[in-house]
């Protein structure tokens, strides 16, 4: 699974062979969540509070660039990397 970005002990990740609905990973220690895109909500797994509200934060700065990652990932292509919570 591709990294498409790392901040604060977070990473961030994408896999090419997804189901629907648009949403990505990330790993923070030994917690895994998914995040839906569109709601911009948990689908999955669970991260400490302050991590999770940190990513939460970055998903809706970054929203657009994720259905755009998600987009290529239909089709096949490469992703790109999205910029880092600064």
């Amino acid at each position: 699974m591709p990294t498409i970005c790392s901040f604060r002990g977070i990473k961030i990740y994408m896999n090419w062979n997804e189901h629907n609905p648009p949403h990505f990973h990330a790993r923070y220690g030994g917690n895994e969540v998914s995040i839906l895109i569109n709601e911009i909500e948990v689908y999955a797994g669970s991260f400490p509070n302050k991590q999770l509200k940190m990513l939460l934060g970055w998903t809706a700065l970054h929203q657009d660039e994720l259905l755009e990652n998600w987009n290529l990932a239909e089709l096949g292509e490469d992703f790109f990397d999205v910029e880092p919570l600064k």
